[in-house]
């Protein structure tokens, strides 16, 4: 399909989403969360998808400004009717995917955009980047998942002064404190981002989707669920032809050939 606000396409097993709103810096109207839905429901043969911004910035945040059906603001509810028809659906959508999800962070990531930024199993980061939770600045509080992710990845003390400080927590930082999988030079962001892609298509995609969800699950739940969600995740990925392939290629002492399946 036709997507104004996105780029989408799919090529050697990599799905890849570029925010396309460079002029308003990707800012994020209700529309283009709708698109990314959109293209997550098209990643046939995808194996990792690939997330980024067109231009100098990640994401800017919800789209105040638009007019019309495409405002942040718009519809009955105002900001609450849009979090829920549109930015939460997709926040799920994104968390309950069973492939491996990669953020190539490029300038800000604010407001909804860190939270999509921070949605990934791998976010990587430019040395211009930075995340922000601007919120407090306009009277509003964090959203698109944010209150949960922050709390889990940094801890009570950090995501408080993240979201009630309003501070900028640049790249470097972030990587510092464990938010993100890594900071590299804005130069090398795009290369480093699609080498990683390709590295986790030519995985064991079941095995990978799996421990993505035991993972999220893990956030939540006790030692003893933890236990019988890896018996049950090690019963699925040990039927399946890469686990007979990588026993296979580590008897024969060779590199396996995981074909996603």
């Amino acid at each position: 399909m036709a997507y104004e606000t996105i780029k989408f396409t799919i090529a050697d097993n990599i799905a890849t989403i570029t925010l396309n709103r460079p002029e308003r810096l990707n800012a994020m109207p209700p529309q283009m969360a709708d698109e990314i839905s959109e293209a997550l429901d098209a990643l046939e043969g995808a194996r990792v998808v690939l997330i980024t911004g067109e231009g100098r910035a990640f994401c800017s945040g919800a789209d105040l400004q638009a007019r019309g059906e495409g405002s942040a603001l718009a519809g009955g509810g105002g900001p609450y009717g849009a979090l829920t028809r549109h930015y939460n659906p997709t926040m799920l959508k994104l968390a309950r995917l069973n492939v491996p999800v990669i953020t190539a962070v490029n300038g800000p990531a604010a407001g909804v955009g860190c939270s999509l930024a921070l949605c990934s199993d791998f976010a990587i980061a430019g040395k211009s980047a930075y995340f922000l939770q601007a919120f407090v600045n306009i009277g509003l509080v964090p959203d698109g998942g944010a209150s949960w992710m922050l709390t889990r990845l940094l801890g009570k003390a950090r995501a408080t002064q993240m979201m009630m400080l309003g501070e900028k927590i640049s790249g470097e930082q972030a990587a510092d404190w464990g938010l993100i999988y890594k900071c590299v030079d804005d130069a090398v962001l795009a290369e480093e981002a699609q080498a990683l892609a390709v590295r986790l298509a030519n995985g064991p995609t079941l095995a990978l989707g799996i421990m993505r969800q035991n993972i999220a699950a893990a956030l939540d739940g006790d030692y003893a669920s933890a236990l019988l969600r890896e018996a049950e995740g090690q019963r699925i990925a040990g039927a399946s032809a890469d686990a007979m392939e990588g026993g296979m290629s580590f008897l024969q002492k060779r590199k396996p050939e995981f074909k996603g399946k």
